[in-house]
């Protein structure tokens, strides 16, 4: 999460890793005894993409998939996603929940060390998790630690470090107030951005987790190489406290940013692994080798209300009736996707054991006549004769570039409207959407943790992921009061409820939720793939 929407190809990245050197026996390398001679044991070596330069590896700011897939893997917070994608037992070796369900208090692992010998302490914690909250941080993860007692105050700037009820209770044990008792608080905090941070390291060097040679990991691996925009290098941590189950000696990050060049690659015996290009998705289906997982999230498009003519809500109900997300998926994407009619993804039950997409349905699907109707309506609102220039943008990628031009086709036919499109840089791109200097734009939403409120949060007022300029009082008022609530039933009914009045205002165009469709090294195994969205190497092997 969490949370912050990413560039869906740093989303296709999360299942599509790619090696960047040209080895067919990758993998099977010779291993150094550190003195210049071999073994004869050869290392076990994962060549994967990063798609592109990290954000950062500074956990409160890396909050996107080119950070946080190899974040996952270079440390470790309290709670770690297992196999089966459930929180357990990690840098904390348990824990104690009061009665109230608010309070939990973890004991760290006495073998916990930082990869430079530290232990790794309480006080680790407290230092990291206020440093995430410390509204200076501009860290933009800082609303997932909104349920921490005084955490919302303290970072928008109504209270103060003191007032946020963490504490280091002794040397091992790091104990944290909620506001309200929480389903998802073991899952939340396995996310990157309450990793713990080496607060004497950090405090000798603010920028340790810059480079290679100042980087210290808690997690499975550890950075020994970084050129930056270009590749890096984790290689296996042994001060790790489960350093014996992690089976690869070395993971080699390539930034190659074109789906079609990893599949080229990984057809020479080059990758572990490759994305299926669409115009040869029915071929790789039909052959069998194809691999599809799920992964909680969607692409979508986000209007722009404080710019003409989406301050209209007709006018943006129109376009979003107008796009037909079953073709979209079918003959332009064509990697199984399901159409998205809502913003919550399938895959969340609800007490009565409902899947939360069933249960509330499609918000907002194909009505071309409905669509045109409404453009009428929204144009006579307000007395445009004439519908404003429209320009829908996008960050530059072929994938991005051919929904686009969908979208656009699906307009002009259906509503007879011309919309311009522009391209740019994926770093540029971010930062404009989130000054709302865009018409109508593409985004991508991963979740940070497995639960429906993490979808819908991303629509309250101000949050930096809303970027749309909407705001409805009753709507934040719902979410507010669904994280406090301890009632589940009452909680899935306003979360419900919530994401109807999200589409009833139509701030938004769901596209589809996305999946992980990848093809893979029949060599390689254990690589976990989590619906939340990001990668897990720790029980990786290759053969």
């Amino acid at each position: 999460m969490k949370k912050f929407t990413t560039m869906l190809i740093a989303v296709m990245m999360l299942f599509a890793l790619s090696a960047c050197t040209a080895n067919k026996d990758a993998g099977s390398e010779p291993k150094d005894d550190g003195k210049g001679k071999t073994n004869e044991k050869t290392e076990k070596v994962l060549y994967l993409n990063n798609g592109q330069e990290p954000t950062s590896f500074d956990p409160p700011i890396g909050f996107d998939a080119v950070s946080w897939n190899s974040l996952n893997n270079l440390m470790e917070g309290l709670t770690r996603l297992d196999e089966s994608h459930q929180p357990k037992a990690a840098t904390a070796k348990n824990w104690d929940v009061s009665q109230d369900g608010k309070t939990y208090t973890f004991h760290i692992r006495d073998n916990a060390k930082w990869s430079n010998g530290d232990d790794i302490t309480a006080e680790d914690f407290v230092f990291a998790w206020k440093r995430l909250l410390d509204p200076n941080t501009g860290s933009p993860a800082a609303f997932l630690a909104y349920f921490i007692e005084g955490g919302e105050a303290y970072n928008n700037g109504k209270g103060s470090a003191g007032d946020v009820k963490i504490k280091a209770v002794d040397k091992k044990t790091f104990e944290v107030t909620l506001i309200s008792p929480q389903a998802y608080f073991l899952s939340v905090i396995s996310n990157p951005c309450f990793f713990p941070i080496n607060e004497k390291v950090a405090k000798e060097n603010p920028k340790w987790f810059s480079e290679a040679s100042t980087f210290v990991a808690n997690g499975p691996f550890k950075l020994a190489d970084w050129k930056h925009d270009s590749e890096f290098t984790m290689v296996k941590n042994d001060k790790y406290w489960d350093a014996k189950n992690v089976k690869v000696d070395k993971v080699h990050w390539a930034m190659v940013d074109d789906p079609n060049t990893e599949y080229q690659m990984y057809t020479t015996g080059e990758l572990d692994t490759s994305p299926v290009p669409a115009e040869l998705a029915d071929k790789l289906f039909k052959e069998g080798d194809v691999k599809v997982e799920d992964q909680a999230g969607e692409y979508f498009y986000r209007f722009n209300l404080t710019k003409e003519p989406f301050q209209n809500e007709n006018i943006r109900k129109a376009f979003a009736l107008a796009v037909d997300q079953k073709q979209m998926v079918e003959h332009v994407t064509n990697n199984k996707e399901k159409p998205a009619y809502g913003f919550v993804s399938y895959g969340f039950k609800d007490p009565d054991g409902k899947d939360f997409r069933e249960k509330n349905g499609d918000l907002i699907k194909t009505d071309v006549a409905k669509a045109k109707e409404l453009l009428k309506k929204g144009m006579e609102e307000e007395k445009y004769t004439k519908l404003p220039e429209v320009t829908l943008t996008y960050s530059t990628s072929d994938t991005h570039k051919k929904i686009a031009e969908a979208l656009q086709q699906m307009l002009k036919e259906n509503l007879g409207v011309d919309v311009k499109l522009a391209n740019m840089e994926s770093n540029v791109f971010a930062q404009d959407q989130k000054a709302l200097k865009f018409q109508l734009s593409r985004s991508s939403f991963l979740a940070d943790y497995a639960d429906p409120i993490n979808f819908i949060e991303n629509f309250i007022t101000g949050s930096p992921m809303n970027r749309t300029g909407w705001s409805n009082a009753e709507f934040d008022q719902l979410i507010k009061d669904a994280k406090h609530e301890k009632d589940e039933k009452k909680r899935y009914e306003m979360m419900y409820k919530a994401e109807k009045i999200l589409f009833s205002a139509a701030p938004i165009i769901p596209i589809h939720f996305y999946n992980q469709v990848y093809l893979q090294n029949k060599k390689v195994t254990g690589i976990v793939r989590h619906p939340v969205g990001y990668l897990e190497l720790k029980w990786a092997d290759k053969k």
